[in-house]
């Protein structure tokens, strides 16, 4: 048997649950919206260690890997400011702009693989960090986080939330894996502090977390990397 099949059927599984996401998105079921959001995370990671460690990691995988994530870090987030823009089951043109979040995700995702200086880190915003920031943002909205639902759903705030992502996901920002190098503290010091953080902050805030350590993660990722300027990604 082919040992590829099992991380390449994790990757379609990725592609698979962000399709149904789109799909509960569009038919108002929302309530789904979140576990298919970390299936596809959780497939996400999977394909690529399960590929390590069976020893069969090679360019179609590459390749289906990236395809998946367009429409699950991509086309999915792109979805959920198209809904808070137009509402479920509308068509509406002045929401077509959210689609442009897609369109900078996939160009990001082409630009990776056929990078080679992203192997330890990364350079601009990973696409399933924004998916889980735009999914964060949309629960504040949902839950009305702290009674400002209805402020961050503003649509200046989303065409602002569409401009700003899209660009820091190609920008020439530095920002960290959580690729560990062994577990020493000296080289994962960043990971470490992050890691300790996202912990507490998933205790006292669950789900709504999300989006405030994502923020966290770029700016974190920005200050470490513009103090220490010569550490590799």
């Amino acid at each position: 048997m082919d040992r590829s099949i099992f991380p390449n059927a994790l990757t379609l599984l990725n592609l698979i649950a962000g399709c149904v996401a789109v799909l509960v998105l569009l038919t108002g079921h929302h309530n789904y919206l979140v576990p298919l959001v970390l299936i596809s995370g959780a497939a996400d990671f999977a394909d690529g260690l399960v590929a390590r460690v069976l020893g069969v990691q090679s360019a179609l995988g590459k390749q289906l890997d990236s395809l998946a994530d367009v429409i699950s870090f991509g086309m999915v987030p792109g979805t959920i400011l198209y809904v808070l823009l137009a509402g479920p089951n509308e068509l509406s043109w002045s929401a077509i702009p959210a689609f442009v979040l897609t369109a900078f995700a996939a160009y990001r995702l082409g630009k990776f693989n056929i990078d080679e200086r992203q192997n330890m880190g990364f350079i601009g915003l990973p696409t399933p960090a924004c998916a889980l920031f735009v999914l964060g943002y949309w629960l504040w909205i949902q839950e009305d986080a702290f009674g400002l639902g209805s402020v961050f759903s503003a649509s200046y705030l989303l065409y602002g939330l569409i401009v700003i992502l899209s660009w820091l996901m190609v920008a020439e920002i530095p920002m960290f894996s959580f690729k560990f190098k062994g577990l020493q503290w000296a080289g994962n010091q960043i990971k470490f502090i992050f890691a300790a953080i996202a912990i507490v902050a998933v205790i006292i805030m669950q789900e709504l977390a999300l989006a405030p350590l994502v923020l966290l993660y770029i700016i974190l990722s920005i200050v470490w990397y513009w103090f220490t300027p010569k550490t590799s990604i």
